[in-house]
């Protein structure tokens, strides 16, 4: 039975339980349940805080998780991430009073606050920066204002956080971070576990799906090549025969954010009767 680790709360939690509800498992209904069996799947799901799971992958206590890359890299577990899940961005910058702070380099010497000691620590190692980090399990932005720190590393979005509190960020960005799935080290083998890949099909099909649509339309027979041009699909096109045989009925898979466009494409182009369908599941 392979062994999954799921957000049990914060940002990443209801998504990572959407995107596996969407892949045909079976979750948790009680928000108080520790750990659900879903015995048709062959896995059972273990509710865990989000900063916990790298370590409890790492250690081998569990197959496989969901959580953040930066959580991950912050854990210091030989977890290893094995696929992105497109959710829950987020961006680290480091943040300072205004004119105090312009390059790198100016942080040695000097106090970070951070909630996230072993990535900055890390992050600031590499770059031969002898830092003083403040761990702070939250309200980063404040430590500044409160004399705990000189300068801060945190998740940056729009910025107007760390603005309110008369910060601005400078330096390189520290991570782009996003929801991952992890498994164990290589050395313990635990990623030829045979269910793990069943689950990574099943994400990667998940994320195909919120990602594409199919498109139907018919096309003048001549036309083909030129429709294909504007809608390759991930292969080829599907060209089927219309009772006119002037004519032919096109499937192809196009992304969502670039449907309207290639509609407009497609019929100015001489397609017609163009239809668009949701997919709401995949194997790629």
């Amino acid at each position: 039975m392979l062994r999954i680790a799921v957000p049990n709360k914060g940002s990443l939690s209801e998504t990572a339980s959407e995107m596996l509800a969407e892949a045909g498992y079976s979750g948790r209904r009680d928000p108080r349940a520790l750990n659900v069996v879903d015995p048709r799947n062959d896995v059972e799901f273990f509710y865990l805080r989000p900063r916990d799971i790298a370590t409890y992958v790492g250690s081998g206590a569990l197959d496989v998780g969901i959580t953040g890359r930066d959580l991950l890299l912050d854990s210091g577990s030989t977890a290893a991430e094995i696929a992105s899940l497109d959710f829950g961005g987020s961006t680290f910058r480091f943040a300072g009073r205004p004119g105090q702070f312009s390059e790198l380099t100016d942080l040695d010497g000097i106090r970070v606050a951070t909630s996230y000691p072993g990535l900055v620590g890390d992050f600031l190692a590499k770059a031969g920066v002898a830092a003083h980090l403040v761990k702070l399990d939250g309200a980063v932005e404040s430590a500044v204002k409160l004399g705990v720190a000189d300068a801060v590393a945190d998740v940056v979005s729009t910025g107007s956080t760390l603005r309110a509190q008369g910060l601005e960020i400078f330096g390189p960005v520290i991570l782009q971070s996003s929801a991952v799935l992890i498994s164990g080290s290589a050395g313990q083998n635990r990623a030829e576990h045979p269910g793990l890949a069943i689950l990574q099909r099943r994400l990667q099909g998940v994320l195909v799906a919120r990602q594409f649509v199919l498109m139907d339309y018919d096309l003048p027979v001549h036309l083909i090549d030129q429709a294909s041009a504007i809608a390759p699909g991930l292969e080829s096109p599907t060209v089927s025969p219309l009772r006119d045989s002037q004519w032919v009925a096109v499937r192809v898979m196009v992304r969502s954010d670039d449907t309207n466009l290639i509609m407009d494409r497609l019929y100015d182009l001489g397609a017609r009767a163009i239809l668009v369908s949701p997919i709401h599941a995949a194997r790629i």
